[in-house]
C-alpha cells in the first residue's frame, strides 16, 4: 500500500498550517496514494506483482503491453487459432506467469484482440515508460518476432502488425527485417544438428531445409547473428560480439529495467550470440 502521499502532505501541511493544515494535508495526500493506486490498476493490474518500487511501474507496463501485443498480433488475420492460444500460454509459462499474474496476462491478450484497442498508444505509453532504452526495446520486438515464428512461418498479416508495434518503439522498417532475418538464423543455428521441414520467411520463402544445412551454411548463419560479414577481419567480429551480448546480457537489462520473468528469452538470445561466436573462432582460429 503507498502512503508517501500521506506522509508527505501531512508534514507539508503542518508547515504551513500546523494541526489543520497537517489534515488537510493527510486528505489531500490519501486521493493522491489512491490515484497512484489506480494508475497500476489500469495497467492490467500487473503493478502489484513486482516488489522492486523503482521498476514497479516500468515492468507492469511492459507486462501488460507485451500480451495485449501479443494479443492484437493473434488476431491479425482475423481468427485467433487454438495454436496461436497455445503460442501465448507457452510464453507464459517460459515466462514462470502463475496465479493472479497469469490472469492478468490472460486479460491483457484478451484486451488487445480487440478491433478498437489502441495498440499505438500503449506502445508510445511502454516508450515512455522504459525511456526509450533501445535494449529493453528490441528484446520487446525480439519477444514479439519470436511469438510470430512459432507456428513456424510469419504471414504478411503479423508481418504488418509487427511493423505497427515497431515504429512507435523507434524502429523503422529495415531494422524490423533485420531482426527478422537474424531470429530466421537463430532458429536454423539452434536446430542444425535436427532434421526438419525449416521455416518459411514472411515472404512466404520456404528456407533450407535442416536435413540440407551444411556446415557453410551453419558458418554463414553464425555471422549473420552477429551482424557481422564473412569478410570481416578478427577485430571487427570481436568488437561485433562484445556488443550484441552487451545488448543482451541479462544482468544489464535487468539492471535497465526489463523483468526477470522475461530473462529466459534474453538468456537464450545470449547463448545463441555465444555459440556462433565460438563457431566463427573456431573456424578462423583465433
Amino acid at each position: 500500500m503507498s502512503i508517501w502521499g500521506k506522509i508527505l502532505g501531512a508534514l507539508f501541511g503542518f508547515m504551513f498550517l500546523k494541526i489543520p493544515g497537517a489534515i488537510l494535508g493527510l486528505l489531500v495526500g490519501h486521493f493522491f496514494d489512491k490515484a497512484y493506486r489506480q494508475d497500476f490498476n489500469q495497467l492490467g493490474g500487473f503493478g502489484r506483482f513486482f516488489t522492486d518500487q523503482d521498476n514497479l511501474k516500468q515492468q507492469a507496463i511492459f507486462f501488460h503491453s507485451l500480451f495485449s501485443a501479443l494479443g492484437h498480433l493473434a488476431k491479425s488475420d482475423g481468427k485467433v487459432t487454438d495454436r496461436e492460444i497455445q503460442i501465448a500460454t507457452a510464453l507464459m509459462d517460459e515466462m514462470r506467469l502463475t496465479g493472479d499474474a497469469r490472469r492478468e496476462a490472460q486479460d491483457a491478450f484478451r484486451e488487445g484482440k480487440a478491433r478498437d484497442f489502441p495498440l499505438v498508444d500503449t506502445l508510445k505509453g511502454f516508450y515512455d515508460a522504459s525511456h526509450g532504452r533501445r535494449d529493453i526495446l528490441q528484446v520487446f520486438l525480439e519477444i514479439l518476432i519470436q511469438a510470430a515464428f512459432a507456428d513456424g512461418q510469419l504471414s504478411q498479416e503479423e508481418y504488418n502488425v509487427l511493423e505497427k508495434v515497431a515504429k512507435p518503439l523507434g524502429f523503422r522498417r529495415r531494422d524490423l527485417d533485420y531482426l527478422i532475418s537474424m531470429y530466421e538464423a537463430e532458429i536454423r543455428f539452434r536446430q542444425r544438428s535436427n532434421s526438419g521441414s525449416g521455416q518459411r520467411t514472411h515472404s512466404g520463402q520456404r528456407q533450407h531445409s535442416q536435413s540440407a544445412y551444411s556446415e557453410q551454411q551453419s558458418l554463414d548463419d553464425a555471422y549473420h547473428i552477429l551482424g557481422v560479414a564473412a569478410s570481416d577481419d578478427e577485430k571487427t567480429i570481436k568488437r561485433a560480439y562484445r556488443k550484441r551480448m552487451s545488448e543482451h546480457h541479462p544482468d544489464k537489462l535487468v539492471s535497465k529495467g526489463l523483468p526477470e520473468q522475461a530473462m529466459e528469452i534474453a538468456k537464450k538470445k545470449a547463448q545463441d550470440i555465444q555459440s556462433a561466436y565460438e563457431l566463427i573462432k573456431q573456424k578462423r582460429g583465433f
